[in-house]
């Protein structure tokens, strides 16, 4: 099932606020491929991309990514509005494809490597994929082959392109479609595309999928305004030099670390993994200015490596902790230990992104995530019954703005929980409002959401709950988050086994799990058989109490080793 270009059933900004977005000039009327093509000829020779392999100017890369969108045009039956999935890792040909697509009109799902064959069969289906670009080479994984068989799979999967190796059969090859792009017809051809500034330009994962995947639609003058607005935020300039070293492919890649540093004239350094001696030496290196988001695990890491107090960090002027709420002590100590300025950041697939300013009060910089980055943020504190809350008391985050979407892709009844009438986003988040010198702040304290935030990655427990209730020797299942001091949190999954059911280990769990095309990122690092669930007294499983469970289980064996 093919899905026209313009239907992607999320609800459009209201007229109002869209002209008021105009009028302000929030919204510029560009579209985000322009906008990179104006930055590259402003700042045409400065570096704007650096990997383990290749070094681009600006002038380089914007000539690549015109090729490539030239080239899809011309050599593959994919049009302006068809969707494309993404299985590639932090390597050059990722933005050039990322980009390439979003010159051409063609829509990125922001899918990663890691995800497995269920995951982009799910998501192919829900957004209409035709597309899908894989790593030939990308570390422990056939890609090649995960591609090939979901083209055979999936009915709306019907273009497959490789990078960085040959292509089989009846797909399609990275080098020639860029050879493909560099003729003049081909050119001409993407020189007279116009693509509307209100339409969609990436469809991005939030956080995590289940049975039903939620994603973001994004368009290209709110995605844009959010990527120079948190740009100004972290002052980027043409001198600047963004490190990123999660996935590129993740929301605070593309709008937190990528975009908002080509769009700035600046250069932008990804890395293939966060091992924190490569990333030390890379910050030294390039001289590194800004690290935009970095999860506490990866601070932890480099603060506790060897060689981090030996290791030149003074170019850096912004270090963001987002990802999870950091302690208040690895704040002290980044800064005392490392002299790294840290801030902290709270950003969404949805939108919203908040940050403490770097001249914030030291309370405000340890204790909060700051302020919103736009003036034309709204933000809201609710209590169950959805009405606003007190400062100084817990409630849901909510939000709206010039940069937060107005509805989810295709997914009218989450909508209807999901968002206010007047169109705030309830986040789920539980956060409390502190006013100080005039000014509100905030300061994640939970989530509402059944979320486990295991570093980097959020992993939705209703889905890997889905898939364990299959097995044949499981009755129930119930995962939670157990502590860990680098990741945050971990999985632990509860179960409930059938009557002379074989005893389940971590492995033979896994095992099972990656039989189904789970991704290994969000399989359960232990396993605890139970007799029975501890219930709430609405008879649901109460987690609280698992968790509480598996936390007095940790600090015990803590104590006894």
């Amino acid at each position: 099932m093919l899905l026209d270009a313009d239907h992607d059933a999320s609800r459009p900004f209201p007229a109002e606020r869209a002209e008021r977005y105009v009028r302000e000039g929030v919204w510029t009327g560009e579209t985000l491929g322009d906008a990179l093509r104006a930055a590259a000829v402003e700042h045409a020779d400065r570096t704007a991309l650096i990997t383990v392999d290749d070094r681009l100017t600006h002038r380089e890369l914007d000539e690549l990514t015109e090729c490539f969108a030239a080239g899809l045009l011309a050599t593959t039956a994919l049009a302006p509005g068809d969707r494309m999935m993404f299985q590639l890792g932090n390597v050059a040909e990722t933005i050039v494809v990322y980009y390439g697509a979003i010159k051409a009109g063609i829509i990125p799902v922001c899918t990663l490597p890691q995800h497995g064959e269920r995951e982009i069969g799910l998501l192919a289906e829900h957004t209409g994929a035709r597309a899908h670009v894989v790593q030939a080479d990308f570390r422990n994984r056939d890609l090649v082959h995960l591609g090939e068989q979901l083209a055979g799979n999936v009915d709306v999967l019907d273009t497959l392109i490789v990078a960085r190796g040959p292509a089989p059969e009846g797909a399609h090859s990275y080098d020639d479609i860029l050879t493909a792009g560099k003729g003049r017809v081909a050119r001409e051809r993407l020189a007279a595309l116009a693509i509307d500034p209100a339409g969609l330009v990436v469809l991005q994962l939030s956080g995590g999928t289940t049975g039903l995947p939620k994603v973001a639609p994004r368009r290209h003058r709110e995605y844009l305004y959010n990527s120079r607005v948190w740009g100004e935020t972290l002052g980027l300039n043409p001198g600047s030099v963004v490190l990123h070293a999660l996935p590129i492919m993740h929301n605070a890649g593309t709008v937190g670390a990528l975009q908002p540093a080509h769009l700035a004239g600046a250069a932008c350094v990804i890395t293939p993994g966060a091992e924190p001696g490569p990333l030390l030496a890379l910050i030294a290196r390039e001289h590194v200015t800004v690290l935009p988001v970095v999860p506490p695990a990866v601070a932890i890491r480099m603060l506790e490596h060897e060689d981090a107090r030996s290791t030149d960090l003074s170019s850096v002027t912004g270090f963001c902790l987002g990802g999870q709420r950091p302690s208040v002590e690895l704040i002290e100590r980044l800064e005392s230990e490392l002299r790294l300025p840290t801030r902290q950041m709270f950003g969404m697939a949805e939108g919203m992104f908040l940050c403490t300013p770097a001249d914030a009060p030291e309370w405000i910089r340890r204790n909060t995530v700051g302020t919103p980055v736009s003036p034309a943020d709204e933000v809201r504190v609710l209590d169950p019954a959805g009405e606003d809350v007190p400062d100084g008391t817990l409630g849901e985050l909510a939000c709206r703005g010039p940069y937060t979407i107005e509805g989810y892709y295709r997914a009218p009844q989450h909508n209807a929980s999901a968002f206010t009438e007047d169109g705030f986003y309830r986040t789920g988040d539980l956060v409390t409002r502190h006013v100080v010198g005039g000014r509100d702040y905030y300061a994640i304290d939970g989530r509402i959401k059944d979320v486990i935030n295991r570093g980097a990655e959020k992993i939705h427990a209703e889905e890997v709950e889905e898939l364990l209730v299959h097995h044949p020797d499981v009755r129930n299942a119930a995962l939670v988050a157990m502590p860990d001091p680098v990741l945050g949190e971990r999985i632990c999954a509860y179960l409930v086994l059938r009557s002379g059911a074989a005893r389940q280990s971590v492995g033979s769990v896994a095992e099972f799990l990656l039989s189904q095309g789970l991704a290994k990122f969000k399989l359960p690092e232990r396993v605890e058989v139970v007799g029975a669930f501890p219930l709430t007294n609405v008879g649901k499983v109460s987690k609280k109490d698992l968790r509480a469970d598996i936390k007095e289980k940790i600090e015990k064996e803590g104590v006894s080793s």
